[in-house]
């Protein structure tokens, strides 16, 4: 059995951070796949599953700290969250003067709860970083490389929103600022239009996996149709303008039709949708099989390069959901438009495509089947997972699964 110890941005899933959900069915995939997991969180609390056994935070108390200080600033703005713009978000003062303090006190933490950890358990094969901000370890894969001679490897799965250029999403940190790619022996990217940019920020090697979805947690259930459009996500920052297209011009247009919005900080135009507030991950498979149309409604930064994959469009496709998205460069790598996802260019074509399924049960069904035979056959969690294997060398060639 492989042993791997997981340094995670988090485990609990209260946090609402977008990828925390999809580490969880990762992790039950190397599980599955015969792996010794050992999470350890950057925020808030481990968490025990049956599928992995977890090591404290060392450094709670300071993290918690920081999010309360991060809120109160964002109240005393008047809002509720401390925004970046979303083109090329400077590296402010207060930005470095907080991965200064981060390297004084948090790094070295860090690496004593690291050590303490390799020490103790020894057969360890490799070391992989879930999304922690990469600035913020800086220096301790390449110490555990020349201490333990072990394989380290960084898991971005926000390519290329977590770029510079993007800066990440409002309650995180801009990841590459002060940091270096160079460090680890492998970079894995949610993304494979991603992969050159990620060599030129420094980057040694860079692969891509794509994410994916449990067929155990997202799978088509019998409950009663609740809503006839519905969306789901964590906010609209670089989604606005297709937030517009796909939901608000088209609720206004078709009164008769219930558009329903899972999730918070909307900030943009969502026309007469009906704000549903957030959905606990585990309603949201529920909630996928009362809606007759679900939508993914991509991010700018995800959608416009190639093969950014996202959750989302394998979450809806596992569970069954009639798919409408918007265009996705690289969607057909995952899903056939046309036949298991239905592409909205804008309105007009959004208001088409609602209509021409919500008058045809029989077309919402058959889009549904088909995409979740293509997720079954090619994009569960535990093909992802021996794909994430073979690239550090802790397996055979993978059959399937990019």
């Amino acid at each position: 059995m492989k042993k791997i110890l997981a340094l995670a941005s988090a485990v609990d899933l209260d946090f609402r951070y977008g990828c925390t959900p999809a580490w969880w069915q990762l992790w039950k995939g190397l599980y599955e796949a015969g792996c010794d997991l050992i999470v350890t969180p950057y925020r808030g609390r481990p968490v025990e599953s049956p599928w992995w056994r977890t090591e404290a935070n060392p450094c709670y108390r300071e993290g918690e700290a920081f999010a309360r200080v991060r809120d109160l600033t964002a109240r005393v703005r008047g809002d509720t969250h401390v925004r970046r713009s979303e083109t090329n978000p400077r590296d402010t003062i207060a930005d470095r003067a907080i991965r200064e303090a981060i390297w004084r006190w948090v790094t070295p933490r860090w690496r004593r709860h690291v050590e303490r950890i390799l020490e103790r358990e020894r057969d360890v094969d490799a070391v992989i970083v879930f999304t922690i901000p990469m600035s913020h370890l800086r220096g301790i894969p390449s110490w555990i490389g020349r201490q333990y001679g072990l394989p380290v490897i960084f898991y971005d799965g926000d390519v290329p929103m977590s770029f510079p250029e993007y800066g990440g999403m409002d309650t995180g940190f801009n990841y590459y600022h002060g940091a270096d790619p160079s460090e680890y022996d492998l970079v894995v990217s949610n993304s494979e239009g991603g992969l050159e940019r990620l060599r030129e920020l420094g980057a040694r090697r860079a692969e891509a996996v794509f994410w994916g979805a449990d067929p155990e947690l997202f799978r088509p259930v019998e409950v009663e149709k609740r809503q006839d459009v519905f969306f789901y996500g964590y906010g609209d920052k670089f989604r606005r303008e297709w937030m517009q297209e796909l939901v608000g011009e088209p609720s206004r247009r078709m009164p008769e039709i219930d558009f329903v919005l899972g999730g918070r900080d909307f900030q943009g135009n969502v026309g007469a949708a009906r704000l549903l507030g957030d959905v606990p991950f585990n309603a949201f498979n529920e909630a996928i099989s009362a809606s007759r149309i679900c939508l993914n409604i991509t991010r700018r930064s995800h959608a416009s390069v190639y093969a950014s994959s996202t959750a989302r469009p394998f979450e809806l496709a596992m569970a069954g959901a009639a798919i409408v998205s918007n265009p996705v460069a690289g969607i057909e790598r995952w899903l056939e438009p046309g036949e298991e996802v239905l592409i909205a260019s804008d309105a007009d074509e959004a208001v088409e495509a609602y209509r021409g399924l919500l008058e045809d049960p029989g077309a919402v069904e058959g889009l549904g089947s088909r995409a979740r035979e293509r997720a079954l056959d090619e994009h569960t969690y535990l093909a992802r997972a021996h794909r994430l294997l073979e690239l550090i060398g802790l397996r055979e060639r993978a059959a399937v699964g990019g």
